[in-house]
């Protein structure tokens, strides 16, 4: 089966999936900003240094997320680092500001998109039963919005489909006309901004402009999102986010200035984009500009509902919100947030208007409070960094470039802390002081359901988190945040002369050559019985030579799992390959007892093979049995068996055997969980079927495998109790004892050196 991936590979999709806001920001950030400075007859003398400092504030902003992305790979981003850092109530406080952006989002995107389409049609702005024609446009769009994102993700992709390339190209085409028909002209500082009495009017102007940082969140919740090791990930988000930072830092730059040049910010009319395109562009480029603006809005709006239908089922998994909130509908969306969000935003138009600037300040400030979290907990781990760098003994020498990082993002927090309070201050009676009101609600709400329906368990709490960590992108699913790849590279098959031990050789070989591999036989023996092991397996490897890459033997003393460990990881080995029973040769080896010390002691994958007198035929493993439990820890076998899968074209069957005496709401979420993980595996091309049943887990997944005629059970171990004992208390012992086919078993203790998990 050909492997078919719908994770973001590169940083340009990145940029495409998630920089819809953002890029939409340079088509309605100037509309206050010049208004403020023009109307205050101070334009001349605060514009550039109002643009520059926020160029500078993009640049440090960027740069501390840089940091986010590299510590935070889960998905969860800024949010998910001040709980890190600050505890619990983060959560809750982060939880509030995120529904009230979301909304807000919603307001802004769909007030500038019945804008630009009023530029065109002024009858828009005419009255009719007491309201704007606009408002009733705005409202239609609205309800029409709310109803194709509640039919699924699917359908709101179709619907609304990747316009953030369109605006990309439209602000790009911008940047190029007016350096082809202006010149290359960068604003300029006047430090008298700086002086009474400018200063404020240049703050307050910082303050309108970084309304272009709205929306930065989204790509360290793209982190998890991508293919590739952790490493990989947050050096893709990043790429994604300099795209589209970039793409909006050189429009202010080069266009900005003639939009304050060509335009009249009092003209109620028409935008003042809209009225620098019609003189900049040529026909019909300009009309062709608003089209993709109502695109790319539109789209926005929905990205905002999608975000909180994802935010309602995780809060409701962490016993945030009542259940009923996050409950899905028959298109698999939690659709009452949606329409909750769409009343507010029809209220709202009806009382407030549908002039983007009405909210955007306050929807300004609660991007500003984010993002002032964010760097504040970044400034504590970077200090506390710091402070083991000093304690280990590095010179001040080696932590002089932290200190320059640190120094960064106190910058970083303090410029977007003094946006927030400057937001605050000028519009405070104007629609920010509802955040003192709605916050604390929220807060206390949130409070209100946790205490009521309890404490989640921890697969529920967890559960919660992937969810409400999750991006708002119309293909994001639950499957994102563990799917990392970890392919064989060098398989080690240790031998005791024996021929059921032997049995594994088949195997090994199999898979090493149909992931073209290096394979080494080894054995574990006494100084006197070295050279005749020796040549055992130097006659074993040459029957097998020709069929792989590469065969290897190696002979060591010593005691046997210790010194399996240590060849294995002077090799590079990343799976070991063996029968569970043996005779002879090892001091029984292979026999359950050291089998299972050898699993617990390891800290690599083992594929265990059951006793067989004849000679092990090459599995093809087409069908594969996955426990899983909703844990990390029971996910840490998925990055092992999705290579696999799909180089055999193996069909999964995802099974999971409920705690006994839970509660059916916790089996329905386990039903909702298994369920995403299985369409994450589909939209990897994998087959994946899902199996919730059963009141005994090992004796379930023995079953299971007997009556579906599984080739091979793949499930996660820790060596907790004693050393028979493997993950899940006896389980894992027990059903490699008693199941009919092989099983791999992934130790959860890997340390971080041999392999990186991603941590949730």
């Amino acid at each position: 089966m050909a492997h078919v991936s719908r994770k973001l590979s590169n940083a340009f999709e990145g940029a495409l999936a998630g920089g819809g806001d953002p890029a939409t920001s340079p088509l309605y950030i100037f509309g206050p900003f010049l208004k403020l400075i023009v109307v205050a007859g101070v334009a001349q003398v605060t514009f550039g240094a109002s643009v520059w400092l926020v160029v500078f504030t993009i640049a440090m902003v960027s740069a501390m997320y840089r940091l986010v992305m590299l510590w935070v790979t889960d998905g969860s981003g800024g949010s998910g680092l001040s709980e890190e850092e600050f505890g619990s109530w983060a959560v809750k406080l982060n939880a509030g500001i995120t529904f009230i952006e979301y909304t807000l989002t919603f307001l802004v995107s769909m007030a500038a998109l019945v804008t630009f389409i009023a530029d065109r049609f002024p009858v828009l702005n005419d009255m009719f039963l007491g309201l704007r024609i606009r408002a009733f446009v705005a409202i239609g769009l609205s309800v029409v919005t709310g109803w194709l994102v509640n039919r699924g993700p699917k359908v709101a992709a179709r619907a609304f489909g990747p316009a953030t390339a369109a605006v990309l190209l439209l602000l790009w085409i911008m940047v190029f006309a007016t350096i082809w028909q202006y010149g290359f002209r960068l604003p300029t500082i006047d430090w008298q901004a700086f002086a009474p009495p400018y200063i404020g009017y240049t703050f307050g102007g910082f303050a309108r402009i970084l309304a272009v940082m709205t929306g930065i969140e989204v790509f360290a919740n793209l982190v998890a999102a991508y293919d590739g090791s952790p490493q990989d990930k947050s050096r893709k988000a990043f790429g994604s986010l300099l795209i589209i930072m970039g793409t909006t830092a050189v429009t202010m730059l080069i266009v900005g200035p003639i939009i304050f040049e060509l335009a009249d910010p009092t003209n109620a009319e028409v935008s003042v984009f809209t009225q620098t395109m019609d003189l900049l562009l040529p026909a019909p480029l300009p009309f062709v500009g608003t089209l993709v603006g109502v695109a790319v809005l539109l789209s926005a709006s929905a990205a905002s509902a999608q975000g909180l239908q994802n935010l309602f089922v995780g809060l409701r998994f962490r016993h945030y919100v009542p259940k009923f909130m996050g409950k899905r509908n028959p298109f698999g969306v939690a659709d009452k947030p949606v329409w909750l969000e769409v009343g507010l935003v029809i209220i709202c138009f009806i009382f407030f208007g549908t002039h983007e600037e009405t909210y955007l300040a306050i929807y300004a400030a609660g991007v500003f409070i984010l993002l002032s979290m964010t760097g504040w907990a970044a400034s504590k781990r970077l200090l506390r960094e710091l402070r083991q760098s000093y304690s280990g003994g590095q010179t001040a020498a080696s932590t002089l470039p932290r200190v320059g990082v640190l120094l960064g993002t106190i910058i970083a927090s303090l410029l977007t802390t003094g946006a927030t309070a400057i937001i605050f201050q000028e519009r405070f009676f104007e629609g920010a002081w509802t955040y003192l009101l709605f916050l604390p609600l929220l807060y206390v709400a949130f409070s209100y359901f946790r205490t009521h329906l309890g404490e989640p368990t921890a697969v529920e709490d967890r559960l919660g988190k992937l969810i409400a960590g999750r991006p708002a992108l119309a293909t994001s699913d639950i499957g994102r945040g563990f799917a990392e790849v970890y392919p064989p590279q060098h398989i080690l098959v240790p031998l005791d002369g024996s021929p059921l031990a032997e049995t594994a050789v088949p195997v090994a070989t199999h898979m090493a050559k149909q992931f073209d591999i290096p394979l080494t036989l080894f054995s574990v023996t006494d100084r006197s019985a070295q050279s005749e092991q020796k040549a055992y397996l130097d006659e074993l490897a040459a029957q097998w030579q020709d069929r792989m890459k590469a065969v290897q033997t190696a002979v060591q003393t010593g005691p046997v799992a210790k010194t399996i460990e240590q060849t294995a990881v002077a090799h590079n080995v990343n799976l070991i390959v063996m029968s569970t029973r043996g005779h002879s040769g090892m001091r029984r080896l292979l026999l359950g007892s050291v089998a299972g010390q050898l699993v617990q002691q390891v800290t690599l994958p083992v594929l265990l093979l059951p006793p067989v007198l004849e000679t092990a035929v090459p599995t093809q493993f087409r069908k594969i049995l996955i426990t899983l439990d909703g844990s990390k820890y029971a996910e840490r076998v998925l990055p092992y068996t999705l290579p696999i899968a799909r180089k055999f074209g193996s069909e999964l069957l995802l099974l999971t055997v409920p705690q006994r005496n839970s509660e059916e709401t916790l089996g329905l979420k386990m039903q909702q969980y298994l369920d995403s993980v299985a369409k994450f595996c589909n939209n990897e091309g994998i087959l994946a079927k899902v199996c919730l049943t059963g009141d005994d887990p090992a004796k379930t997944a023995i079953q299971i495998s007997q009556d579906a005629n599984i080739d091979l059970i793949m499930l996660a171990t820790h060596g907790r109790g004693s050393w028979q004992r493997m993950l899940l208390g006896s389980v894992a012992d027990e059903i490699v004892r008693n199941a009919n086919c092989p099983v791999f078993l992934v130790p959860t203790r890997q340390t971080t050196e041999r392999i990186s998990i991603n941590e949730e």
